[in-house]
């Protein structure tokens, strides 16, 4: 076989990696080091200090703690406060594995990421919208219509099958205790575990036509259904694929489209195959509601008793209320693990 000409090589090398950036940006980014400048239309951020483990921690094949995330480009601020909180508190930060989830294959979101936390060990996975295309029914906020609010009924199916636990976490948090105490939560046979609120009226979270429909209103018979927050939650993902739960999650999308039994986006569904059936965590790990309601994001208070995350949960976020110059006074405890660089900023350095 003739040998090319050195002549012809680099076109033949600049074609092929072409192809592959188009193909899988993020992997290639991964596995050559190709740091890719971060998109004009990404928030810059300052470089995280390096965490290390402390003498405690032990050998490094001890089990790692992983933790999926979202990634969008409107929350990408909150996702790296969040990360470094985690980081920040944790006893032993490199144990930590992070799977961040996101709806485009951007090498920009890598980038972001590596250049902000360069000694994270984190991967990120494409979620496929088209499989929640034409399952989403629309709820009183356009933003928990987004094919990404979804993702987490697919998580079990994205992340390496040899991860049999993980913490779910929304991107509007920030921990302030170690999320090992979290991880280490005595699953007592269940499938998922979150701070419940048995207090709240949970018939709320579905219509009317819900209630009265007979068939519909015996689901919860012979459970005790409790409200929980899909944005705080422990899986043990081995048990998720076993009892196909995402089937189940998905089955209630279905009845919905048909007939409109909640509002909310992919929380109800949640509540319908797992309420009443959880293993019920600490309250300290859910101060939730910091964001005010889905309409007006209005300005909360902390709930009494000891806190471990902090969840701006509902319409306001503490980024744009910091930005728009009239935050909460509960703003401000985000604040110091926000490490977006303004324009300013950047000009003073």
């Amino acid at each position: 076989m003739a040998l090319r000409s050195s002549s012809s090589l680099p076109l033949l090398l600049i074609g092929l990696l072409s192809i592959l950036l188009y193909h899988n940006t993020t992997s290639l980014a991964i596995r050559v080091g190709i740091v890719i400048k971060p998109s004009p239309n990404l928030p810059v951020f300052r470089e995280a200090p390096a965490f290390r483990n402390g003498d405690e921690c032990g050998s490094e094949d001890q089990e790692h703690i992983h933790v999926a995330m979202t990634l969008d480009a409107n929350y990408i601020r909150g996702t790296m406060a969040a990360v470094l909180s985690i980081l920040q508190h944790s006893t032993c930060p490199e144990n930590l594995s992070f799977y961040f989830l996101s709806a485009h294959s951007e090498a920009n979101l890598f980038s972001a990421i590596k250049s902000t936390f360069p000694y994270l060990n984190f991967k990120i996975y494409r979620f496929d919208s088209n499989l929640v295309h034409g399952k989403i029914s629309k709820s009183i906020r356009q933003a928990l219509d987004q094919p990404l609010n979804y993702a987490r009924i697919y998580l079990a199916d994205i992340i390496p099958s040899n991860v049999g636990r993980v913490i779910y976490l929304d991107s509007d948090i920030v921990v302030v205790d170690d999320i090992a105490k979290l991880w280490d939560v005595d699953m007592e046979d269940k499938v998922v575990a979150a701070p419940e609120y048995c207090h709240a009226n949970f018939t709320q979270y579905f219509t009317d036509a819900f209630w009265s429909d007979e068939e519909f209103s015996k689901t919860f018979h012979g459970r005790n259904p409790c409200y929980f927050n899909t944005g705080v939650m422990v899986m043990d993902v081995d048990k998720w694929r076993r009892g196909e739960y995402t089937q189940k999650v998905e089955e209630w999308m279905a009845v919905q489209k048909n007939k409109r039994i909640y509002h909310l986006g992919s929380l109800p569904p949640f509540l319908l195959v797992l309420a009443g059936n959880i293993k019920a965590v600490d309250h300290r790990w859910n101060q939730h509601g910091l964001g005010g309601d889905n309409f007006k994001g209005k300005c909360r208070n902390l709930h009494p008793g000891p806190i471990s995350l902090l969840h701006w949960s509902g319409k306001g976020k503490p980024w744009l209320r910091l930005d728009s110059r009239k935050p909460c006074t509960i703003d401000h405890l985000w604040k110091p693990y926000d490490l977006y660089r303004s324009s300013k900023q950047s000009l003073e350095e």
